[in-house]
């Protein structure tokens, strides 16, 4: 039976997927824990808020008010994700920070970005609902830096869009530096997480050339948010639940542990063939559930609202609205 199910099913158990997957899982539970990099770095839930161009470095606290930092950074900057940086920061008296009103506009956490890399079909589930095989190894594109967006900014729909959808995704935020770095030391160059949604418009993704890029990076297809919680804030970055809904109906409902390939698989193998600098973006995937992949699609349309959230991390919500 050549049903996407089917042959997803098939892909776990071939022998490729059973090294990869069960005698890895078991040679990482093993062996891994002791030669993993032991670097650290601050717990810290960061944030840029303010209208847009004129956004403020900020953090949340214990309490999950908004604190503002413009007195000691001058903004969430590439250079300033350093853990030296964040370090500092941490040992800032949280309670002598200023409370900023939490009726007030999240920006995208970071600043700077050079650029936004995802990942494709990257959830086994989420490649048999598209119907096509789970990757040999990563299939790598990226977005347009000007498709960035505050996590609650509308989603513009573009002109002559048919086939509007969204992805719920865990967002890697690059710390520093990362070049031909190793699996195990890859978690070292990432600043933190935040969650993403990974606006794409299928026609203009599949029926304009088949190029990913063209239905990836319209303006405001790139959302994010609603802050930054640094690498040591996550216990496992592999064990998180990620969801979507779609005018208050769940759509998406899965975990980090369904990906193909881990967070530093993934940091890795980009290395292997890009630069990754601070402030860089990477979008790692997306569970089963797409408006694409449901009978009959359901793509939005201007007026839904989206909802996106990741376990540990923050929800996310923006409205659709028509073309300008």
């Amino acid at each position: 039976m050549n049903h996407p199910i089917r042959r997803c099913l098939d892909a776990i158990h071939t022998p490729r997927a059973m090294a990869k997957g069960w005698v890895a899982v078991l040679a990482a539970s093993m062996f891994v824990p002791m030669m993993l990099s032991q670097a650290t770095a601050a717990e810290l839930t960061l944030l840029r808020y303010g209208p847009v161009g004129q956004e403020k470095p900020g953090l949340r606290d214990d309490q999950g008010q908004i604190r503002d930092l413009s007195a000691h950074i001058n903004d969430w900057t590439p250079e300033n994700l350093a853990d030296e940086v964040l370090e500092r920061i941490a040992d800032l008296s949280v309670e002598q920070l200023p409370v900023i009103s939490e009726d007030v506009r999240l920006g995208t956490p970071v600043t700077g970005t050079q650029k936004i890399m995802a990942i494709g079909f990257n959830y086994i589930d989420h490649a048999a609902e598209m119907a096509v095989d789970v990757p040999e190894e990563p299939l790598v594109f990226s977005k347009a830096i000007t498709a960035l967006n505050g996590p609650n900014d509308e989603i513009i729909s573009p002109r002559n869009a048919t086939k509007l959808d969204y992805e719920a995704e865990l967002v890697v935020i690059i710390g520093k530096k990362a070049q031909y770095v190793s699996e195990a030391d890859a978690l070292d160059y990432v600043a933190g997480f935040s969650t993403g949604n990974d606006v794409s418009e299928r026609a203009f993704q599949r029926e304009r050339g088949g190029q990913f890029v063209k239905g990836k990076s319209a303006d405001s297809f790139a959302p994010f948010g609603p802050h930054m919680v640094t690498r040591d804030t996550i216990d496992d970055i592999q064990t998180l639940s990620i969801w979507s809904e779609v005018n208050g109906e769940r759509r998406q409902d899965g975990n980090t542990d369904q990906m193909v390939f881990g967070v530093r698989e993934i940091v890795s193998h980009l290395s292997q063939f890009m630069t990754l600098m601070p402030g860089d973006v990477i979008y790692t995937g997306t569970p089963e559930g797409v408006g694409d992949g449901m009978s009959p699609p359901q793509y939005l349309q201007p007026g839904d609202t989206v909802r996106l959230g990741i376990e540990g991390i923050g929800d996310i919500q923006q409205q659709v609205v028509a073309p300008r």
